[in-house]
């Protein structure tokens, strides 16, 4: 285990106020490109193509392709986040929209598995579940079914991206976080928190391994340092039950380590904030950004109610990973959620 003692300099750590007196992390789709959308998506239907069956060759963006590889590389190189802003929703029903997604995405990274019940575009959006107490973890939740407040974290896969179809009534504002800042924070502020983090925790999986419940098999790295490259994987809740479950609970250290980067994490300086409008996508790498929302609340019509479109994706150029890092759901190095249908 390699503990990188100097500060991570890479375009990766930023601080909010760099980008709140700025709109560079803002993409915006120009006439053109939408155009260009809806010329692939007649030429999916006259292929008898749509949902998630297709690739980025049955789905042809002569000029948003290239704008699209730049993005890549902004995420996966770069400060690792970006807004894209213009899709028009009012357009498209949510069959049509999901394609326009799927495609787009294809041009960004390879769409995995998100959930036991193999969706590859996620409905982000309240199904009435209870986030509280032990219970999520005894039924196996996700909070991104509820309207629950949702602190910052990384998910398990390359990147992630939220497209909004509808905003919620009120509250359900997004933050972004630079991990790699966060990383410089800890060696300013507790070094000494540093090493726990580094040994990593057995992760409560939440239904996402290959049995409904299940830990990881190994402890995995909050910060782990590979090939030159620091990389994050932190979920505050899943630690602490991965602990109790494996073990009765976290050492005093490593409850410590794990609280000192939850107070990092939600520190002004760190926390980037937006609010969705319909047809924005929000795209993050999940090894260099944390993300979180407010709760919120929402109208009692289902028709009207907040509805995000989440993809998972593995990047065609991945960050170099250590394996006992890059394996997070039992599945292998990048390995998807196991579907159990």
């Amino acid at each position: 285990m390699d503990i990188l003692k100097d500060p991570v300099s890479e375009a990766s750590v930023w601080m909010a106020d760099e980008y709140r007196r700025s709109d560079d992390w803002l993409f915006h789709f120009t006439d053109a490109h939408i155009v260009e959308l809806d010329e692939a998506l007649n030429q999916l239907r006259a292929k008898g193509l749509g949902g998630t069956r297709f690739g980025s060759d049955d789905f042809p963006l002569p000029t948003l392709g290239p704008a699209l590889a730049t993005e890549r590389e902004t995420l996966e190189t770069g400060r690792g986040f970006s807004l894209m802003r213009g899709i028009p929703i009012d357009r498209y029903d949510l069959d049509d929209l999901t394609a326009l997604y799927w495609g787009i995405g294809a041009y960004l990274g390879e769409g995995i598995y998100q959930n036991a019940q193999g969706d590859l575009v996620g409905h982000v959006t309240d199904h009435g579940n209870k986030f509280e107490g032990d219970d999520p973890y005894k039924y196996n939740i996700r909070a991104y079914t509820t309207t629950v407040a949702i602190p910052p974290h990384t998910d398990s896969c390359d990147l992630v991206g939220l497209l909004c179809v509808r905003p919620s009534k009120s509250g359900g504002e997004s933050a972004v976080v630079s991990a790699t800042a966060l990383y410089n924070a800890f060696l300013d502020s507790r070094p000494d928190l540093l090493e726990p983090l580094y040994n990593g925790f057995h992760i409560d999986l939440v239904g996402k391994g290959t049995k409904a419940k299940e830990l990881s098999e190994h402890r995995i790295p909050v910060f782990s340092y590979w090939g030159g490259k620091l990389s994050c994987r932190y979920n505050k809740g899943q630690i602490e039950h991965g602990a109790k479950k494996a073990h009765g609970g976290l050492t005093d250290i490593e409850q410590e380590a794990v609280d000192h980067f939850r107070e990092l994490s939600v520190r002004p300086e760190f926390c980037l904030k937006m609010e969705f409008r319909p047809g924005d996508i929000q795209m993050l790498n999940n090894r260099t950004t944390l993300h979180s929302r407010t709760a919120f609340d929402d109208y009692v019509d289902t028709e009207r109610r907040r509805l995000l479109l989440r993809l998972w994706l593995n990047s065609f150029t991945p960050r170099p990973m250590h394996p006992a890092f890059a394996n997070q759901l039992n599945t292998g190095a990048r390995g998807a959620v196991t579907v159990r249908t």
